[in-house]
């Protein structure tokens, strides 16, 4: 099940992952077609201000990293991740 938070963060990556295949000194040998396709949905990406706007309207749907996380969530990064 994908916690409302998780989605955020998913949105964010995405975006991230999306600009990093449009910068070839971050991801060299990458073909032009994929750093066109990139740059093309980066074009109509959510910005920051429309996601944190869907988070305030649709909790249950999207939910911002400044809101605390799940509790679960936490438990399992905090063993997780070294």
């Amino acid at each position: 099940m994908t916690l409302p938070d998780e989605r955020y963060r998913a949105v964010m990556q995405a975006e991230r992952l999306l600009k990093d295949l449009c910068d070839p000194s971050v991801t060299p040998r990458v073909p032009k077609e994929i750093r066109q396709r990139a740059s093309s949905v980066l074009r109509h990406w959510p910005g920051e201000y429309y996601i944190k706007r869907l988070a305030h309207e649709s909790p249950d749907i999207i939910e911002t990293a400044a809101a605390e996380p799940d509790p679960l969530y936490k438990i399992i990064k905090e063993h997780t991740v070294k």
